[in-house]
């Protein structure tokens, strides 16, 4: 059956004449000669990246490697493995948790700052819109905001690595003057944070926007197997919240009629 013909198509990874071949390019050679970011960057884009490219993306994946124990996917993730499950069970429930309010930013962000750029008005026109629409209806911007930082240091390295290696443009820009634009029409400062930076790389490095969540998995699931792994092997299974961090806000006590 000729490949038109097969109901499942991909242009990703197949066999030729019974060697594996990733967009391409012999698997076993790259085993010899690529390093794993310019793989991911070949499975996501369809081409080998150049070394600014590399760097960038690498950049942008250790970012998101771990943080901490507080976020929901590692709770989730060490939680599960607490019940006695499996590694990979973990892992994905960790993964699972990663949606608008956690890791999700980058893609809606990234969304926003895309369509905005196309319509070709200067990034001051652009960033004002933004936030006016924000304050009308009442809705966070994704990307800005952060429980712990009032400066997200991670944006700040990013932002620097992409000025030295060509990637910051109109989209980098834009996300940088809604952040000034926030504060002047909140009264605070409402920080770039490392999703929404992330955001406006990967834009400038012209990744589709559905691929923002994607980064952030690649990003995290290291950590997420290192935390899955500690709790196997350093914690006591079971365990759960004590009384005292527990609080029970129903209905007093009554009797069934």
């Amino acid at each position: 059956m000729e490949a038109g013909e097969k109901k499942w198509k991909t242009a990703i990874t197949g066999h030729v004449n019974g060697e594996p071949y990733v967009r391409g390019y012999n698997l076993l050679e790259m085993v010899e000669k690529l390093r794993f970011t310019k793989a991911i960057y070949l499975v996501l884009k369809g081409e080998l990246p150049k070394e600014n490219e590399e760097k960038m993306l690498n950049a942008m994946l250790v970012s998101c490697i771990d943080h901490g124990l507080g976020p929901p996917s590692v709770t989730a993730a060490r939680v599960v493995l607490s019940g006695g499950n499996p590694l990979n069970a973990g892992v994905a429930a960790g993964v699972l948790t990663l949606g608008d309010s956690h890791g999700g930013a980058i893609e809606n962000c990234a969304k926003a700052l895309q369509t905005a750029v196309k319509k070709g008005k200067p990034v001051t026109d652009l960033s004002r819109e933004i936030v006016e629409k924000a304050r009308f209806s009442r809705e966070r911007i994704p990307g800005f905001g952060h429980r712990i930082y009032i400066t997200d240091p991670r944006t700040e390295i990013l932002l620097k690595k992409a000025k030295e290696l060509g990637y910051y443009g109109k989209h980098t820009e834009l996300a940088v003057q809604i952040e000034k634009d926030l504060e002047k029409a909140l009264g605070k400062k409402q920080c770039l944070n490392v999703d929404g930076c992330i955001a406006a790389i990967i834009s400038e490095m012209g990744f589709d926007y559905r691929l923002g969540k994607g980064f952030f998995i690649i990003g995290r699931v290291p950590g997420l197997v290192a935390h899955a792994f500690e709790e196997m092997t350093r914690e006591k299974p079971f365990r759960r919240l004590e009384e005292e961090e527990m609080a029970y806000d129903g209905p007093a006590p009554r009797k069934l009629p």
